[in-house]
């Protein structure tokens, strides 16, 4: 087993989904509505990450590199909010998941590693996005 599915279970699109129906109502409590975007996003500056609990993740392993392939219908990009969430490809593979502590509402975050830059992204997980 490896070292990031000894820490965080690794969780499956149809447990994704069942996340995504379980979000509480259409609006997002105070500690989350600087995260709630139907596309990814930077993690806002100064937001207190403390509001949300990791609860799993999305990268089956540590050990060999998730593909960087993208599963995009024509014309989507990859931070659109019209993107599909597909575990099984970039850059939901390398993805954390995560809920707010206040509210449930969940998440899905990702470093974006540039060549003199770290990003941290964050996307509002919904249950009609993801692929199965």
């Amino acid at each position: 087993m490896n070292a990031i599915n000894t820490v965080l279970p690794l969780l499956s699109a149809p447990e994704l989904v069942e996340l995504g129906r379980c979000m509480p109502g259409s609006r997002a409590c105070n500690a989350c509505v600087a995260l709630a975007c139907p596309g990814w996003e930077s993690l806002p500056g100064g937001f207190d990450v403390k509001s949300l609990h990791c609860i799993g993740t999305l990268r089956v392993s540590d050990e060999e590199d998730p593909t960087l392939d993208e599963h995009l219908p024509e014309g989507v990009r990859t931070w659109s909010t019209e993107a599909p969430i597909d575990p099984r490809y970039f850059p939901y593979n390398r993805c954390t998941v995560w809920k707010c502590i206040a509210c449930g509402r969940p998440f899905l975050r990702y470093t974006e590693y540039g060549g003199y830059y770290v990003d941290e992204r964050i996307r509002e997980l919904t249950a009609d996005r993801v692929q199965v």
